[in-house]
């Protein structure tokens, strides 16, 4: 399928009717009776948990939070009242709702406090041993009929349900951070996921005002499974003797506000790694080593100056040169640091597609435009495959797989390309 040209306005509609379709579930029935969700309880009172419960605080529902320790638990509600607070005194709601909003918040440390809750959502960090025991508590506590959720980002929901005796209740609702402002909400069906939960969760969604979007069990689900596939290839562009900030100047001009690297100091390069770690990039593992973590420590990636201004850094260029032993120089233009990075989202969208990970292609694109930032007037990863068309596509993907097997073009990429249609158009399957 060659390229395609699209209006303003044409991409519009699209993107309006993608969000309209992305609350259809073909195969549970629209009579489903939904579960009455009453009460909400939440594990974790951090940056996640916290800005959870204020999603459902804020719609009226009753919340209680569990910390293993009060003065986190006190942290966090601290941390929600401030929220609140700022937002009445900018007029968003009245000063009285502050109080409102917060009296529908309990902390507690005891779990048996979930007895009587009607969902309960776990957001601790990924790590599946914790939240296998955590889900085996939950099972022998929570009542019957309690749907079990999970926050997770990226681990197998089915492992996690596997600890209980009721796979039926358990489902992912994976919020996107900061979860009380971001829209997007993946909710996850597993293998054994009732329908009754899968429609009661897209209500609620509905109910918490976020965008859903019914997604299936595979690493990353489809949000974080793609940019997974951006951050690999953004990461090999350094190997080739590109610096961080020209692949973010790159994505910059391409239309995403942060690029891989500015994202990475802004949520922190020491997430997932410990002093002394040795990961599969060891050009983080460096920086971190050196107390560069970030815009948290004032360096990352980049320096930042007074004012949290990034700058290009050559403590971050001579780490970059020491471990790759590539010259910074002779580098890819910025077109081709542009197909490099985004094709393959496109290509990896289409494998999520072939698994039936994700109900339509367009769903990809709702997810990208409302989670990640993607730029609204290129329409989604999928819609945007039509506009560069698949020869394109194609062409980037035989050079990037040429290499490495996980970015050799997908068989529908193969198939698009030689007999036409649309990304846009592809079904699951």
């Amino acid at each position: 399928m060659p390229a395609i040209s699209m209006t303003t306005d044409e991409i519009s509609d699209y993107i309006a009717q993608a969000g309209r379709d992305a609350w259809k579930v073909p195969d549970v029935p629209e009579h489903t009776q939904r579960r009455s969700i009453g009460k909400v309880g939440i594990i974790g009172a951090g940056t996640m948990g916290g800005g959870i419960s204020m999603n459902f605080a804020t719609a009226g529902i009753p919340v209680v939070i569990l910390e293993q320790k009060q003065e986190a638990l006190d942290r966090g509600l601290s941390v929600v009242r401030g929220h609140y607070q700022r937002s009445a005194d900018k007029g968003r709601f009245p000063q009285d709702e502050v109080e409102a909003r917060m009296a529908r918040l309990t902390g507690t440390l005891d779990m048996e406090d979930f007895a009587d809750c009607d969902l309960i959502i776990e957001a601790v960090f990924e790590d599946m041993e914790l939240k296998k025991k955590i889900f085996a508590d939950l099972d022998r506590i929570m009542k019957p009929g309690a749907i079990l959720a999970t926050n997770t980002s990226a681990l197998d929901i089915n492992e996690i349900a596997s600890v209980t005796k009721r796979p039926e209740d358990v489902i992912g609702l994976h919020f996107f951070s900061p979860a009380n402002v971001m829209k997007l909400l993946e909710i996850v069906r597993a293998n054994h996921t009732a329908d009754d939960v899968i429609a009661t969760c897209m209500d609620l969604a509905k109910t918490i005002n976020k965008i859903a979007v019914l997604v299936g069990v595979c690493p990353g689900f489809v949000g974080n499974r793609i940019l997974f596939a951006r951050q690999a290839q953004a990461q090999k562009l350094l190997y080739r003797g590109v610096m961080p900030w020209d692949v973010d100047a790159a994505l910059n001009a391409f239309g995403f506000r942060m690029g891989p690297y500015q994202m990475s100091d802004l949520a922190g390069l020491d997430i997932g790694w410990k002093k002394g770690a040795k990961t599969n990039n060891p050009i983080r593992d460096a920086l971190c080593e050196l107390d560069r973590r970030g815009q948290k420590t004032g360096a990352g990636y980049y320096d930042y100056d007074e004012s949290r201004q990034p700058v290009p850094s050559d403590i971050t260029a001579k780490i970059i040169k020491d471990v790759t032993g590539v010259e910074a120089g002779n580098a890819p233009d910025r077109d081709e640091i542009i197909a490099t990075c985004i094709h393959p989202m496109i290509n990896e969208g289409l494998k999520i597609l072939e698994e039936e990970k994700a109900q339509r292609a367009s769903d990809i694109d709702i997810v990208w435009l409302n989670g990640y930032g993607w730029p609204a007037d290129k329409g989604g990863p999928m819609l945007y495959g039509d506009m560069v068309g698949a020869e394109t596509v194609l062409a980037t993907m035989e050079r990037l797989g040429a290499d490495d097997e996980r970015f050799a073009p997908c068989e529908t990429l193969k198939r698009l390309a030689k007999e036409g249609g649309r990304f846009t158009d592809v079904q699951p399957g």
